[in-house]
């Protein structure tokens, strides 16, 4: 959940926010009290500094958001054959094992060259999925200019077992290069399998302890500085470490690739999911700025129009980056064996389950009287030379930011409701198989 801190930061966003509207009517307001000598040019001159104003608002907010589309995120994810590599890639992006697009995965090695495997959501991140280092094809020492190393934001070294000597050698020869890299010991959910079969003192948190303390004595045995492994189970993200993973790859990004990464993550823990909503949240002024902008044209209809448009594709986005688009419902319902109609039953959003379209967007504005009598102010305003312009750039602003505001707060109460619904379920079947199986011994 939010810190305290970052309610207070999030307040200071909206305190911001909240300002910009006001200035769309700039001096007009300010100096309606004592009018000049010459008001009608007082007004031709104050209204084009508010639209210099509005226009430089609307450039750097176009320029943010195309930046922000635009920046490419790759993730390269490398190691030794028979690590479990692909499967990584795959849990990370979301994606069975067996459906079309997944990494093929294997015993013997099936990545002979890099490959690029986009994510389904976010098709600016791509995932990379590398030649098993330490290989009669890819020696350690010729391993990261094959694969051109340079174009990798991140190398992620996945090991089934101890970090090898040439794990050890991969992770300096990336330093050396000046990029970030992680340790993740993988199919732990394979050793505690094992280990609580054959060990008569079986304790989880002891076997999950030993496993990371001898990964990193033998990763220091290599001369390893401090590493950092994390445990990760990748048909069960939520578990062990990789939640902790996504903290540190996250602080170590600048903010840009830093938010895209937030975006494109898995739906592992709240903090997921309240991290995407800041996100979310922190782009929304941008986007109200050109509704308003669009407001400002004196023709009918034309800013709802637009703005339907922008909501149509920002709610599709929110709505798949949250994980309450149908397909993505449906799957995890079957893994599950939780019936869709009861996901469902406690989504409390109209767009969660839905395809987002012109007609679910004018439904959900209907909902809303405030949205309704914003646009029909609106429209009104426009009537109304200059001064009605700005008005009508003003209520534009407000009631997008409103309406989005509205739309991500409940959506994101969704998210976190079918998590949890998830969580309970994935407890309750495991406390079942365990005392099936303690009633077989």
């Amino acid at each position: 959940m939010p810190s305290e801190a970052d309610e207070v930061g999030e307040d200071k966003d909206e305190a911001d926010e909240d300002k910009l509207a006001p200035r769309f009517l700039g001096n007009h307001v300010l100096s309606a009290d004592a009018p000049p000598k010459h008001r009608h040019q007082q007004n031709d001159t104050m209204s084009a500094k508010d639209s210099e104003m509005i226009a430089d608002a609307v450039l750097k907010s176009k320029k943010y958001l195309e930046d922000f589309k635009n920046i490419q995120l790759n993730i390269a994810i490398t190691g030794e054959c028979g690590a479990g590599k692909s499967t990584f890639v795959n849990a990370f992006r979301e994606i069975d094992c067996k459906d079309d697009e997944a990494a093929p995965t294997g015993e013997v090695e099936t990545t002979m060259k890099a490959m690029p495997y986009p994510h389904p959501k976010l098709p600016n991140v791509t995932l990379w999925d590398l030649p098993g280092v330490g290989t009669t094809k890819f020696p350690a020492d010729k391993y990261l200019k094959h694969v051109k190393f340079e174009q990798f934001d991140f190398f992620i070294i996945v090991s089934a077992d101890r970090f090898s000597e040439n794990d050890a050698k991969l992770a300096k020869e990336i330093m050396k290069m000046g990029k970030r890299f992680y340790f993740v010991r993988s199919k732990i959910d394979h050793n505690l399998r094992d280990a609580e079969r054959s060990q008569r003192d079986y304790n989880k948190e002891n076997k999950l302890q030993q496993i990371r303390k001898s990964c990193i004595q033998g990763l220091e045995a290599q001369g390893m500085t401090s590493p950092r492994v994390f445990l990760v189970s990748s048909f069960d993200l939520h578990l062990y470490d990789f939640p902790a993973l996504q903290d540190i790859m996250e602080r170590e990004l600048d903010t840009l690739k830093r938010d895209v990464l937030i975006l494109a993550l898995p739906n592992v823990s709240v903090s997921t999911i309240n991290k995407k909503k800041e996100v979310f949240r922190s782009q929304i002024k941008y986007y109200a700025l050109l509704s308003a902008a669009v407001a400002i044209a004196p023709i009918p209809g034309l800013s709802v129009g637009v703005d339907i448009g922008i909501l149509v594709i920002l709610l599709t986005t929110y709505v798949l980056v949250l994980g309450l688009d149908l397909k993505t419902l449906l799957k995890l319902s079957t893994t599950s064996n939780i019936p869709l109609a009861d996901i469902m039953a406690g989504c409390k959003c109209l767009c969660s389950g839905k395809e987002i379209n012109a007609g679910l967007i004018i439904a959900m504005l209907g909902s809303l009287s405030l949205m309704i009598s914003a646009a029909v102010l609106e429209e009104g305003s426009r009537l109304i030379p200059v001064l009605g312009c700005l008005i009508a750039a003003t209520v534009s602003f407000t009631s997008i930011m409103f309406f989005l505001r509205f739309v991500l707060d409940s959506l994101c109460d969704d998210a976190t409701y079918v998590l949890k619904k998830f969580k309970t379920n994935f407890q309750e079947s495991s406390k079942q198989m365990v005392e099936n199986a303690q009633g077989e011994n």
